[in-house]
């Protein structure tokens, strides 16, 4: 499923493209997204975009049926382990990401982990385009993930302090200021791709200028490493009412293993 060759980019670089993996899966996916747009969840938004519309909308997997055919029965969790070099695959949460055409808004530069109550080194992160990706493809930096510090995480509406307190993080990045000071990776990519990229990994996306909607389920994952980490506010997703206190696992009843190695 995944080549020893893609295993070490994924370690090295904290982001890599499978090709083709979920072929199979993309019209089980469209259902469930066309579903998710028409019965938005109670998290949705549409970022405030002037032109276009940019929808997203997380935590569905539970009662969209066909999200969680994905979680449970597609090559992801498997995909999920090998990535990380795990025993276990953990399911976190589902991410619905749509982008109409003329949409000039960017998806900011940013670390997921940062919005997250959850840390360690094995996690990831699987963007799945469900329409052909050319000039709207996510964007990485290259090694980002082993970055000392965690990106400042901000709103995407008023690019303001996400957390209101106090915290040890670096700036958010700019890599167009300085094209050559990071590598940047990003691909072309057709519906049953995928990118795997760690939690740390920074990450952004143009705006979609094109004549057709850039539609994208995003599965994110964690394994043995991973561990309850509070935070200076409320996360996204909040998952209010967890009980979960910091060093912990995440609680089995809400993000259950769905792989693990015999």
């Amino acid at each position: 499923m995944m080549s020893p060759d893609e295993i070490d980019a994924f370690q090295r670089d904290g982001v890599v493209v499978v090709r083709g993996v979920f072929v199979d899966w993309v019209d089980r996916m469209v259902t469930g997204v066309a579903e998710n747009m028409a019965q938005p969840g109670e998290y949705a938004s549409e970022n405030a975009v002037s032109e276009g519309r940019f929808f997203d909308d997380y935590c569905n997997w539970t009662r969209i049926a066909a999200f969680e055919d994905v979680v449970r029965n597609s090559p992801a969790a498997a995909l999920a382990a090998a990535a990380m070099q795990s025993r276990t695959a953990q399911f976190f949460h589902d991410h619905v990401l749509v982008k109409e055409p003329g949409t000039p808004k960017p998806t900011p530069w940013h670390q997921d982990s940062p919005y997250y109550f959850v840390e360690g080194k094995q996690t990831v992160s699987m963007w799945l385009p469900l329409d052909p990706v050319r000039e709207a493809s996510l964007r990485f930096i290259a090694g980002s993930h082993r970055w000392d510090k965690l990106v400042r995480p901000v709103s995407w509406a008023d690019d303001s302090d996400f957390y209101q307190a106090e915290a040890d993080w670096t700036p958010v990045p700019d890599p167009d200021a300085d094209p050559d000071a990071n590598q940047i990776r990003e691909w072309a990519m057709e519906p049953g791709d995928a990118v795997l990229f760690d939690f740390r990994t920074a990450h952004g996306a143009r705006g979609n200028s094109s004549t057709s909607r850039r539609r994208a389920l995003s599965l994110r994952w964690v394994g043995d490493d991973a561990r309850y980490v509070a935070r200076p506010g409320r996360t996204s997703p909040p998952f209010p009412g967890h009980d979960m206190t910091q060093g912990q696992r995440l609680r089995e009843d809400w993000f259950p293993v769905i792989w693990k190695d015999a």
